[in-house]
């Protein structure tokens, strides 16, 4: 997985908490209004705040999981090829130095 799309999906993840944490803080500020309406749009969004944490950790389950499968992956691709990954690292080094150098 790219280092950049990890990124993007730790910055949605936080994002997303930090819009539920605020949700969760607007109904307890507004816990002690009665009216109807706001009673009713309250309950539904407890509903759905409850809703969208749940499906949060379970994404976050998920990518901790892909990445753990992804790192044993590479872990035993290591182990069966090391000359090979050897190759490989030192060709990436080699470009990287090269676009660096040309800065």
């Amino acid at each position: 997985m790219s280092e950049h799309l990890q990124s993007s999906r730790d910055k949605m993840v936080s994002d997303v908490k930090v819009v539920i944490d605020d949700a969760q803080e607007l109904l307890k500020l507004t816990a002690g209004e009665t009216s109807g309406k706001l009673a009713e749009v309250r309950t539904r969004l407890g509903t759905r705040l409850a809703s969208a944490k749940e499906r949060l950790i379970d994404v976050e389950r998920a990518m901790v999981e892909k990445s753990k499968v992804a790192a044993k992956a590479t872990d035993a691709y290591v182990h069966d090829h090391p000359w090979q990954s050897v190759g490989v690292a030192a060709g990436v080094g080699f470009l990287i130095g090269l676009l660096v150098g040309r800065r």
